[in-house]
C-alpha cells in the first residue's frame, strides 16, 4: 500500500512550488498543508522538529526542501 504523501508549505515559497511540481509531474497524490492559511499545520510543522518549509512527509521519511534524490529514495521505498 502507498504510504501517505503530505506537503507542508507557505505561500510564497518557490521551493514548495518545485516540490509540488516534482511530485505532480510523477503523478504522486499528495496533501498539501499550506501554514499560511491554517495555523495547526504551522503547529504541526513546528512538532516535528522542522522549521521551514518545505518539509514533505513520505511514511517515516521527512524531507526538507527540495531535494530530488531524497524524494527519488522516499518514493521510490514506498510502493
Amino acid at each position: 500500500m502507498d504510504e501517505k504523501v503530505i506537503v507542508y508549505t507557505s505561500t510564497y515559497c518557490q521551493y514548495c512550488s518545485q516540490v509540488k511540481k516534482f511530485l505532480g509531474e510523477r503523478n504522486v497524490e499528495f496533501e498539501e498543508r499550506n501554514i499560511d492559511k491554517d495555523e495547526k499545520y504551522g503547529e504541526e510543522l513546528w512538532n516535528t522538529g522542522m522549521r521551514s518549509v518545505p518539509v514533505t512527509l513520505i511514511g517515516e521519511t521527512k524531507i526538507l526542501g527540495f531535494n530530488q534524490i531524497q524524494l527519488n529514495q522516499a518514493l521510490a521505498a514506498r510502493v
